[in-house]
């Protein structure tokens, strides 16, 4: 059963912090960004183990699997974003419905120790890609079609506040 599709802006997250997981764009510094996309990482391959890993806690709450498959193509994601707000002016990001990736993908059915392979892979392409731009190219800028402006830097902290949160959503913390 697909899950009812997520229509909230999180681009809020960018302002204050967030008072679900706690994660506060504010006192998180860009140079800390690729350590915590490690960490995070790390923290799922326990999560992709457990017995109950396909199991929704309701209907409408995605399964730890699911999450995690969803925090891999994240992973997988924003480095072709940094790379496009990188090499062009101000481009324009294609957007990406997240439910019906999941549900075309089937997040549900996937195996978890290779979500967690994978996952850990792109985690480390997304860490080595933050962590190598250097500080005068992130004032860069790129938008999404809903309106919302990013640079590099505030790219990066929208992108590490969704693994940390999804992590924080299967009840684990790094």
């Amino acid at each position: 059963m697909a899950i009812v599709p997520e229509t909230k802006d999180w681009t809020w997250v960018l302002e204050r912090p967030c008072p679900e997981c706690s994660f506060d764009p504010a006192s998180t510094a860009y140079d800390s960004i690729p350590e915590l996309l490690r960490r995070n990482a790390a923290a799922w391959p326990a999560v992709l183990a457990r017995p109950d890993v396909r199991e929704r806690p309701n209907d409408s709450t995605w399964s730890p699997l699911e999450y995690a498959a969803h925090v891999r193509d994240v992973f997988r994601l924003f480095p072709e974003r940094l790379a496009l707000l990188l090499t062009e002016d101000d481009p324009l990001f294609a957007n990406w419905d997240q439910d019906a990736t999941a549900v075309a993908e089937r997040y549900d059915l996937q195996d978890p120790a290779v979500v967690a392979d994978e996952l850990t892979a792109a985690a480390e392409v997304a860490a080595t890609a933050f962590g190598g731009v250097a500080p005068e190219l992130r004032d860069r800028s790129a938008r999404r079609s809903d309106g919302a402006h990013f640079t590099a830097e505030s790219l990066a902290r929208y992108f590490v506040h969704d693994p940390i949160h999804h992590l924080h959503d299967v009840g684990e913390s790094p």
